[in-house]
């Protein structure tokens, strides 16, 4: 019988020598056949988390229990745990069919087993055809298929990816996003995945924890981040394009956007009064867009933001504005068929039902 693979970290800090602070008081709850990922940028302590989590790091503090069992102090090799690495970690000399195996030959396991579990491995992954191929002969996609393997045929109760897709094309990002994904609801083991790639976090995650200089920011769903964000960090971070913020002046009935110009004024019914000077976020696709009138550069905003284009891009399915709006910025996604062009002037409405107010 399957036991249950719950990773719950409890107040885990990590100081290096020197006194570099790189993961502070952080705590959370993996479950039991959940996919956790850790998204944050570059240096937020997402990885030293992870490698902390297989025993490669000393938590310096704090405990760690996978499967209810407290594991400071065991070894990597005694956590039954699985790491896919960045690198891929195969060995060069090594057939993928070795390679696969390798780690099941040191374990002991009959041989009988082991062909087995790669066999089994291999079908899965669609790799049956590269088992005699060396790593040298493989694409990078197919690589990480084999990284994949090796860690699925030793059955851990938990696998951690340490950002295993950012060697690859945007292409076989995608579709091994796909495969992983599929992967973790065939396998039913707990996953946690590190990424510092916003739409990888929210196209694989149940949930997300979101890091910033080593401390949890948000911790939820996919879709509690990007609806309910609670600071200007994770809105920012999560979601492509990013959300646009806009400082702005309250006087209790209208909103006067800062240094917008006189015609950067949007009057609206506010479920909840922002503060005074608060900073608006608005996502762009609840930025609506509409042409001015053409009047020789008199052209008025109706309730809205007056911009000018300065850049479309046209993706097929959508479109995304970038416009300026006096000191600032703002990037509406609008449907192919609203023809804009560069230098055009338009006016940006937000939607009222989906604006977000931060304290400046």
């Amino acid at each position: 019988m399957r036991s249950v693979a719950e990773v719950v970290l409890k107040h885990i800090h990590k100081v290096y020598d020197g006194g570099v602070v790189a993961v502070q008081d952080l705590s959370f709850e993996v479950q039991d056949k959940e996919f956790l990922v850790l998204v944050g940028p570059s240096g937020c302590g997402k990885s030293t988390l992870l490698r902390m989590i297989a025993g490669l790091e000393e938590i310096t503090s704090g405990d760690l229990f996978i499967d209810g069992k407290r594991c400071n102090d065991v070894a990597p090799k005694d956590r039954d745990i699985a790491m896919v690495f960045q690198n891929y970690a195969l060995y060069p000399h090594m057939t993928v069919e070795e390679n696969l195996a390798f780690g099941l030959k040191l374990r002991k396991l009959p041989k009988d087993e082991i062909r087995r579990r790669v066999g089994e491995a291999a079908e899965m992954l669609g790799i049956t055809a590269y088992l005699s191929r060396k790593p040298k002969a493989l694409s990078g996609g197919q690589r990480q298929r084999v990284a994949l393997g090796r860690a699925i045929v030793r059955k851990p109760k938990v696998f951690l990816f340490d950002e295993p897709l950012s060697n690859l094309d945007a292409k076989m990002r995608v579709q091994m996003r796909v495969e992983i994904s599929r992967l973790s609801g065939q396998l039913q083991t707990t996953m946690i995945y590190v990424t510092h790639d916003q739409t990888e976090a929210m196209t694989m995650g149940h949930r997300i924890v979101c890091m910033k200089d080593g401390v949890i920011q948000q911790y939820g769903t996919p879709m509690e981040l990007y609806k309910h964000p609670t600071n200007k960090f994770v809105a920012g971070f999560i979601g492509m394009p990013p959300m646009n913020f806009l400082p702005c002046e309250w006087n209790g009935e209208s909103l006067a956007i800062t240094g917008a110009g006189a015609t950067g004024v949007y009057a609206t019914d506010f479920k909840t009064h922002p503060a005074a000077k608060p900073i608006l976020g608005v996502r762009p696709e609840h930025l609506r867009l509409e042409r001015m009138a053409n009047d020789g550069g008199k052209g008025e905003a109706r309730a809205g933001i007056a911009a000018e284009v300065e850049v479309v891009e046209p993706l097929g399915a959508e479109t995304l504005v970038y416009c300026r709006a006096g000191q600032h910025r703002a990037v509406a996604r609008i449907h192919p068929d609203m023809l804009v062009g560069r230098g055009d002037r338009v006016t940006l409405i937000p939607d009222a039902a989906h604006l977000h107010f931060f304290d400046a």
